[in-house]
């Protein structure tokens, strides 16, 4: 399936969905967001990676705030900073770079974002890109990704999945997880100890009914 520039949805929900579907669609089908010093934090490092300039260094071409697309897997978004590495035949190919915050997680949904990256790429430029990197900001080390069949496959089932959720516009009900849920911005919405379906119905009631 091909999607079009109607139903493109943001690279950086695939971190979403892999953290958790539940919030996924509080953010992309509810549009609830609630900020907390992680997210501030996160935000302040991506705008001064996407500041837009580009810089050439030991033969080498970088470039900052790249607008991405890819129509196969639905996807729309910005890269932090894409490196052109020049190859024997004077050709430039490119290595995605992208910037967290904290350190690297226990699953690979960092992966997956910096995958999805690299496929809008290769689509964009009918390139095949091999691997990227992911800069931790805690740690300030670099954490080379490879992009092989399997970290692919898992790709593309996120965003699949992820336009699944938002397409049928369903959040799916809580499933409580201490360590997730007690990190999670969304938390006070999210109520993931009370079997609540759509969060926006339910505080609509309880304001109804405090007014009433």
């Amino acid at each position: 399936m091909k999607y079009d520039d109607n139903n493109l949805l943001m690279i950086s929900a695939l971190q979403h969905i892999l953290f958790c579907q539940r919030q996924c669609a509080l953010i992309h089908v509810e549009q609830i967001w609630n900020e907390n010093i992680f997210t501030v934090k996160g935000e302040i490092m991506h705008e001064k990676a996407h500041n837009g300039e580009v810089e050439y260094r030991d033969g080498m071409k970088i470039e900052r705030g790249i607008p991405l697309r890819s129509l196969e897997l639905g996807l729309i978004g910005k890269a932090d900073v894409v490196e052109f590495h020049k190859q024997s035949d004077g050709s430039l190919l490119p290595f995605p770079v992208e910037y967290k915050l904290g350190k690297p997680k226990e699953n690979r949904c960092d992966e997956v974002q910096l995958c999805a990256q690299a496929i809008c790429l290769e689509e964009m430029m009918n390139v095949k890109i091999s691997s990227g990197a992911l800069f931790y900001g805690k740690t300030k080390k670099r954490l080379d990704v490879l992009f092989d069949n399997e970290l692919r496959k898992i790709t593309i089932e996120a965003a699949r999945k992820l336009h699944t959720i938002v397409d049928n516009g369903i959040t799916p009900l809580p499933v409580y997880n201490k360590k997730k849920c007690d990190a999670c911005s969304l938390k006070e919405f999210c109520i993931p100890k009370i079997p609540v379906k759509n969060v926006t119905s339910f505080m609509e009631k309880i304001i109804n009914e405090e007014t009433s």
